[in-house]
């Protein structure tokens, strides 16, 4: 048997196992279902610390204390936003249009997951996938195999001391092209959390998908708003498991005449601050190579940064502030960094900042995420009007906030869609909805007005 037939063999029986135990799942009850998805979600928030550090041990990315509060913080938000809603049978009727809802489930879900969240993005799937009665497999990226696989299988044992059927989740042992090919070319729908290549791929297998688009998140402080205020945040964001959240800030976009007060304030805040144009191309060389993230550099510290860019960091240093030569057009610095190092540049109005937001975002991440510090509703809705992205963050930490977070109405995901401007099928987050098909039972409506020639035309 060739390459192409085992892989064909191997995919058809998870396929196979999937569908069996979607059509058992589909006759529970919503009650059941909703045991099911918070199980999911416990599991991981219980065992929080050990997933962080199998995660950090394998991928070799990010670090421990930030990927157990991921951990922690992501079941939690998911499975809030998750309980109480309705996913199985009859909806909702609409006594104005007379049409009933009915949830139905897609079917089998295929889940492409990444490296950079190898816990919480198949923990978010998998609920979403059981939320509407649906069977999930898992393709988890080769770097993190082991910390996936392992997620699965003490989620599967809960639900298997809960009397589930076997295989409602399951996860590829065998990591190939190929086979994933053949996964998200036999599923009834694909979820895709990665790279380009990898959604593009997503895209071009024959069924629905669902992929997001590369983050390059643009920060922008408005003139008069509280530096003090959004300087935390900013750090908090960029530094959070070492910069490969796609959700995280990425550049800093400042008014000219707080521009060295709010330098300082990074300072302050435990950053250094790259001026010396020797030191700035250390920064860029240790972040990219000919034009793609240098892999040495990924979702690692500080001073595993400074080291490959050959400069020193005073003790403590949480962030590298690299003042950028010009926007991603020019200087690879204002693309996307998955490294504790933010860009930054001076404006001397809004829309100079605006454009210097757009011009980063054309380069790469249009139609991610802007985080905006203001108290402006006017800046707002302004900068909301002229930047094409699908999430604006106010006032909060992006990289955990576009996600979702209990301060915001955003649904709470590890999967951020960027719409058309990425490529993307969906301009928000991924949620449950996404995996539920709905029947809608139109009644005839003889009183409904139907309006005469004049008064459509009139």
């Amino acid at each position: 048997m060739d390459e192409k037939a085992m892989s064909q063999e191997y995919i058809g029986g998870f396929i196979e196992r999937a569908r069996k135990a979607q059509a058992e799942f589909e006759k529970m009850t919503q009650d059941q279902v909703d045991l099911a998805v918070k199980t999911v979600g416990k599991v991981v928030y219980d065992n929080a610390e050990y997933l962080a550090e199998i995660a950090v041990e394998e991928t070799g990315m990010g670090n421990v204390p930030d990927k157990i509060a991921k951990n922690k913080q992501k079941s939690k938000i998911v499975w809030n936003n998750l309980k109480g809603k309705k996913s199985r049978g009859i909806l909702d009727t609409d006594e104005n249009t007379g049409i009933t809802r009915i949830a139905k489930p897609i079917g089998v879900a295929a889940a492409i997951t990444p490296c950079t969240n190898p816990i919480v993005t198949p923990m978010s799937n998998a609920m979403f996938a059981l939320k509407c009665g649906n069977a999930i497999i898992i393709t988890p990226h080769h770097k993190a195999q082991k910390c996936s696989t392992k997620t699965v299988e003490m989620i599967n044992a809960q639900l298997s001391k809960l009397g589930y059927p076997e295989h409602l989740i399951q996860i590829l042992d065998q990591h190939s092209r190929e086979n994933t090919r053949n996964l998200i070319s036999s599923a009834d729908i694909v979820i895709a959390t990665g790279g380009a290549g990898m959604v593009n791929a997503a895209y071009s297998s024959g069924r629905p998908a669902l992929g997001v688009g590369a983050g390059n998140v643009q920060c922008i402080i408005d003139e008069g708003y509280d530096y003090k205020e959004a300087v935390p945040k900013i750090i908090a964001g960029r530094t959070f498991d070492y910069g490969i959240i796609c959700s995280g800030e990425q550049s800093v976009i400042c008014p000219e005449k707080d521009y060295d007060a709010i330098m300082a304030e990074f300072e302050a805040g435990g950053a250094y601050v790259v001026k010396d144009p020797k030191e700035l191309e250390g920064v860029r060389e240790a972040l990219f190579q000919d034009g793609k993230p240098n892999r040495h550099s990924v979702g690692q510290s500080p001073e595993k940064i400074a080291e490959l860019a050959g400069i020193e960091l005073p003790e403590g240093t949480k962030i590298i502030v690299a003042q950028a030569d010009g926007t991603a057009l020019t200087d690879a610095l204002g693309g996307e960094k998955m490294a504790p190092v933010i860009a930054a540049y001076k404006y001397k109005t809004l829309d100079e900042g605006i454009n210097i937001a757009r011009e980063n975002l054309e380069k790469e991440g249009k139609g991610h995420s802007v985080s905006f510090h203001s108290d402006s509703e006017d800046h707002i809705r302004h900068v909301g009007e002229e930047l094409c992205v699908s999430r604006f963050v106010i006032n909060q930490v992006c990289a955990s906030s576009a996600g979702g977070s209990f301060y915001n109405g955003l649904a709470p995901t590890n999967t951020l869609g960027c719409g058309s401007w990425g490529h993307n099928s969906i301009s928000e987050n991924l949620d449950y909805k996404h995996l539920m098909n709905v029947s809608r039972i139109a009644r005839y409506m003889p009183n409904n007005h139907v309006p005469s020639d004049e008064e459509l035309w009139g």
